[in-house]
């Protein structure tokens, strides 16, 4: 009997799965329908991927790219394919540039070096202040050793790679450097990131007299048409499928300036003074590497403090 009454209650049990999954199977079924006739209801709002446009008179500081050659022509399409259904980097690229432009716009104008070469800091680090596997630090990607040779300080105290305005200005003189080199600005932006002896090698070995010519490494061969997508997908959003507005864009903080030209032995101390934290402070600050500054020879120094009101008080 007891046997028997097992098998009764593991068949009840299998009648009861099966009604549950058919309900479940009737259920998604249900769902399939109904999703593929909102698809059907809204077909002309789908997601769609297509070829892109390439501008005709695509150019680099008022320098044409030859598009009408078809290997070029690859390589641009490429570069435009990628950064542009990229879509979540190419927002923030966006976002940030709003932010930071306005700084990097007028020191290249002062100096006499073409705005086209702000996507030239995008292109180098995205606007962070990263570090490269090789040490190149900041927006401008700058190595230590060039920033000391072009007047930057470098220590453990103070990186001033990682100071905006200053990073620029060297990048300006090396750029301007590279200019007077090769005699125009597409071999000079190349010559950024692959060194201007080795454009110039290169262009030696292989008997090439622009960049469009050359054969390169991966990194340099795609640099300049990296910048290329990147200027032209930021100078037209709403061409390439982007929908933002200036309400998304993020926005410089207003600050002041504090001078010092004595040690400081507590950062935090210090911020706590202007009702910020230490995180604030470092974030307008990124050139200040520790929480204190030694300044035994008492240099004189310029701390940016944000303005009350924008961001929570440390108090």
């Amino acid at each position: 009997m007891k046997f028997i009454k097992n098998v009764l209650m593991f068949l009840g049990m299998v009648l009861v799965v099966s009604t549950l999954i058919f309900a479940i199977q009737d259920d998604a079924d249900v769902a399939v329908v109904d999703e593929k006739e909102m698809h059907n209801n809204n077909n002309n709002h789908e997601y769609r991927i297509s070829a892109i446009d390439i501008p005709e008179n695509l150019n680099f500081a008022d320098e044409l790219v030859p598009v009408d050659d078809p290997e070029v022509m690859e390589r641009v399409d490429r570069e435009f394919l990628v950064n542009t259904y990229w879509q979540s980097n190419a927002l923030l690229l966006m976002k940030r540039a709003n932010k930071y432009f306005p700084i990097i716009e007028p020191i290249l104008a002062k100096n006499g070096v073409p705005d086209d070469f702000k996507y030239l800091a995008v292109a180098e680090s995205g606007l962070q202040n990263v570090v490269s596997p090789a040490g190149a630090t900041g927006f401008w990607q700058i190595m230590k050793g060039t920033g000391k040779e072009y007047g930057l300080e470098i220590n453990s105290n103070v990186d001033e790679r990682y100071h905006i305005e200053k990073a620029t200005e060297v990048a300006c003189e090396y750029i301007l450097k590279s200019k007077k080199k090769f005699g125009n600005w597409t071999l000079a932006a190349a010559s950024y990131n692959g060194g201007p002896y080795g454009i110039q090698k290169y262009m030696k070995i292989q008997k090439a007299k622009d960049y469009y010519s050359l054969l390169l490494g991966q990194e340099t061969g795609r640099y300049m048409f990296r910048i290329l997508a990147i200027k032209e997908i930021l100078s037209s959003p709403d061409k390439y499928g982007f929908d933002i507005s200036k309400e998304d864009m993020y926005t410089a903080v207003p600050t002041f300036n504090v001078e010092i030209d004595k040690p400081v032995t507590n950062f935090a101390d210090f911020a706590v003074q202007y009702e910020i934290n230490y995180k604030i402070l470092k974030r307008h600050n990124p050139w200040l590497r520790e929480p204190h500054l030694n300044n035994a020879s008492r240099k004189k120094y310029t701390i940016e403090i944000p303005m009350k009101g924008y961001y929570r008080s440390s108090k």
